[in-house]
């Protein structure tokens, strides 16, 4: 909490799941639900200075599409002295349905943004039952042990396999994969391209987030759960 032009200035981040509900919605849909939100909750948010000020909202990742998380981060700055507890209570109040809210955490205002610091993600993917698990095991392996993986993304060759920090199977019901991807700026691994390396439609499985591994944790203030 500081101050900006003799205001009170708050800059919060929030801990949320993003739940079925809104697994088809993008990030810039995402990126308006929760405008549409702070608004309805009446929290005051700042705005960036230029000839088009827009509401200071800074979401950690996209989340690809058709997918669900439990570990969702976005920071806000706000004109308010009112308290975490406060805050997480209005917002509760009007989030829409698909966002459960978890914690909201006070951040020091010159913390890096949220998206720079974002170094990878964690994604469980639950397999259906009826699948043969035997060649997945095999690619799993295989995709472990190669050095490289070049695939195209926009007209333009990477490497996959760097991206790729952890890759694990388990054949224990349900049986699943565990993918750790980086998640740098630039240097972004994708699950649905692990999949499809994998031979696996991302369309006929669960994916969940399930963590988001920050470079550096800024200090934490106070936390509301």
């Amino acid at each position: 909490m500081g101050l900006s032009g003799g205001r009170i200035m708050q800059r919060v981040r929030i801990h949320y799941f993003k739940g079925e509900a809104l697994q088809y919605i993008g990030n810039l849909d995402l990126h308006k639900v929760w405008e549409r939100t702070f608004r309805r909750a009446q929290v005051p948010l700042a705005y960036s200075q230029g000839f088009h000020p827009q509401p200071r909202i800074h979401q950690a990742c996209p989340l690809p599409l058709g997918f669900t998380s439990q570990v969702e981060l976005l920071d806000f700055w706000c004109d308010s002295d009112e308290s975490l507890a406060e805050l997480q209570a209005k917002l509760e109040k009007s989030v829409q349905p698909g966002i459960e809210i978890q914690t909201l955490t006070n951040i020091p205002l010159r913390s890096p943004a949220l998206q720079t610091i974002v170094e990878s993600a964690l994604y469980q993917v639950i397999l259906p039952e009826d699948c043969d698990l035997t060649p997945i095991q095999a690619k799993v392996n295989q995709l472990n042990g190669a050095e490289s993986c070049l695939r195209e993304r926009r007209g333009k060759q990477y490497d996959l396999r760097p991206l790729i920090k952890e890759l694990t199977f388990s054949s224990s019901k349900p049986a699943s994969i565990t993918m750790r991807l980086m998640a740098m700026p630039g240097a972004t691994g994708r699950p649905e391209e692990v999949l499809e390396e994998l031979g696996i439609s991302p369309f006929v499985v669960d994916v969940v987030r399930t963590d988001l591994t920050l470079l550096s944790i800024p200090e934490e203030t106070e936390t509301n759960a």
